[in-house]
């Protein structure tokens, strides 16, 4: 796993591998990723990148979010529970020297804290099948997380519908992963 593009592009990132199942870890592949990130520096969604503050919710080893980082991103917020994930969060921040503009939220997705500042992309990328999505989303919401012009990426086992409150701005699958990409609607 590594670094696609951008400042840090090309550097190794410390993984489990192609997962460790005790530690419940399913790291996004560097082929999604790419295609992922194709898809958010393509134009449509203007420049969702560049000096954005980004939320990476079940962050595994924090890839999603050190990615948009190297990109343009300001600040990247980290959020897991797992003491595996949080090791390798913390060895992948200190490779790429960005203590300084990172946080590592050591507690469940769905018992976030207030946020200090509302974030302008989220990642989500809960264990597949599960259901813990939706109401992580909520508590996101519910907490002060997530901007009105926020642009957020579900990676799941399948496509999702978009909750009251958002909208469906595209859904793409790969192999097995399908990502959602979500916008919060006007009124909303």
């Amino acid at each position: 796993m590594r670094i696609i593009a951008g400042t840090h592009r090309g550097t190794q990132l410390a993984d489990v591998g192609k997962g460790d199942a005790a530690a419940h870890l399913r790291p996004t592949s560097d082929r999604v990723r790419e295609s992922l990130f194709n898809v958010l520096q393509g134009g449509r969604y203007g420049d969702p990148l560049r000096g954005a503050r980004v939320l990476d919710l079940f962050a595994g080893t924090g890839a999603l979010g050190l990615e948009a980082l190297s990109r343009g991103a300001v600040h990247a917020t980290f959020v897991d529970n797992g003491t595996v994930a949080q090791r390798l969060i913390r060895a992948n921040i200190a490779k790429l020297r960005r203590e300084g503009d990172t946080r590592l939220i050591t507690t469940s997705t769905l018992a976030l804290p207030p946020a200090a500042k509302a974030c302008d992309l989220v990642f989500m990328d809960p264990p597949y099948g599960a259901g813990l999505g939706l109401t992580a989303l909520e508590v996101a919401l519910r907490e002060g997380w997530i901007s009105p012009a926020a642009l957020i990426v579900w990676e799941e086992a399948r496509g999702q519908v978009a909750p009251p409150g958002f909208t469906v701005a595209d859904q793409r699958r790969y192999g097995e992963t399908w990502v959602t990409l979500l916008r919060r609607d006007q009124a909303g």
